[in-house]
C-alpha cells in the first residue's frame, strides 16, 4: 500500500500540486491587485488547501466550528506538527484570517509574493520600530471578523511533541482584546513531517477548542494566563 501511494504520488499528486500552487499564487497576485484583498487573499488558498488534501486522497476530520461567532475576529493558535498543517487550517478552518509568519517565508518563489499580495503578516523582529509596525500592521487587518492565525511554536516540531509557546500570538491578544482559539492538530505529523520529501497515508483530524476571552486587566499576568491555558488545552487534546 505505502509503496503505491509512493508512485502515486511522484506521478500524479506531486504534478497537480505544483500546478495548483503556482495557478493558486498567480490568481491571489493578480485578484488583490485589481480587487479585494481580503477575499482573493483567501479563497484561492482555501480552494488549494482542499484540492490538495484531496489529491493526496487524505481524509480530514474536524469538529468545533460552532464555538465560533459569525462576524467576530480571533487569534487562533495551532500547534505545527508537519506541512500539511497550512492546508489543513486554511483549507477547513471555514475563516477569512491572516496568517502570521517569518519574514524568511516572503523570498519562496510565487508562494512568497502570493502571501505579501494577500496582506499576510511578515513578522520582524530585527528591531523594536518593526516590531511595533507588526502590531499596527495586525491592529489594522483584525477587522471586520478577519482573523489571525498563528503557529506559537515558531517551527515545525521535530519528533510530534507539543513544545513551549513563544509570546508574540498572545501578546497581540491582549493588545488588541481579542480571545485567543486553540486548535488542535493531529495526524500531520505522520502524513509529511519536518525533513520529509513524500507523505505518508493517515487520517487528518483538527479540532477547534471553544475561545479563551481575555482577563479584564490587559498585561503580563493576561499574556501568562492566555498562553498556558492554550497550551493546557492543546496538550490534554493530544494526550
Amino acid at each position: 500500500m505505502n509503496t503505491l501511494y509512493i508512485v502515486y504520488q511522484l506521478l500524479i499528486a506531486i504534478p497537480i500540486f505544483l500546478v495548483l500552487t503556482i495557478l493558486t499564487a498567480i490568481i491571489t497576485i493578480v485578484g488583490c491587485f485589481f480587487g479585494n484583498g481580503n477575499v482573493w487573499g483567501y479563497y484561492p488558498g482555501k480552494i488549494w488547501s482542499k484540492l490538495t488534501c484531496w489529491v493526496y486522497l487524505l481524509p480530514v476530520r474536524v469538529s468545533g466550528r460552532e464555538h465560533l461567532v459569525s462576524g467576530e475576529s480571533y487569534v487562533f493558535v495551532v500547534n505545527h506538527q508537519g506541512a500539511f498543517d497550512i492546508f489543513l487550517i486554511y483549507g477547513f478552518l471555514h475563516r477569512n484570517f491572516k496568517w502570521m509568519m517569518k519574514k524568511g517565508l516572503r523570498k519562496l518563489p510565487f508562494v512568497g509574493k502570493a502571501c505579501e499580495a494577500a496582506g499576510h503578516i511578515f513578522v520582524d523582529k530585527s528591531s523594536p520600530q518593526r516590531i511595533k509596525n507588526t502590531i499596527l500592521q495586525a491592529e489594522q487587518t483584525l477587522k471586520k471578523g478577519v482573523s489571525l492565525v498563528v503557529f506559537p511554536e515558531g517551527e515545525r516540531s521535530k519528533d510530534g511533541a507539543l513544545h513551549t509557546f513563544k509570546r508574540g500570538a498572545f501578546q497581540l491578544a491582549d493588545e488588541l482584546r481579542l480571545s485567543v482559539v486553540p486548535i488542535t492538530i493531529e495526524g500531520s505529523y505522520k502524513v509529511l513531517s519536518r525533513g520529509k520529501l513524500l507523505a505518508t497515508w493517515s487520517p487528518l483530524k483538527v479540532t477547534i477548542h471553544p475561545p479563551i476571552p481575555p482577563l479584564a486587566e490587559s498585561g503580563a499576568e493576561n499574556l501568562k494566563y492566555l498562553s498556558n491555558k492554550s497550551y493546557e488545552i492543546i496538550s490534554h487534546s493530544l494526550k
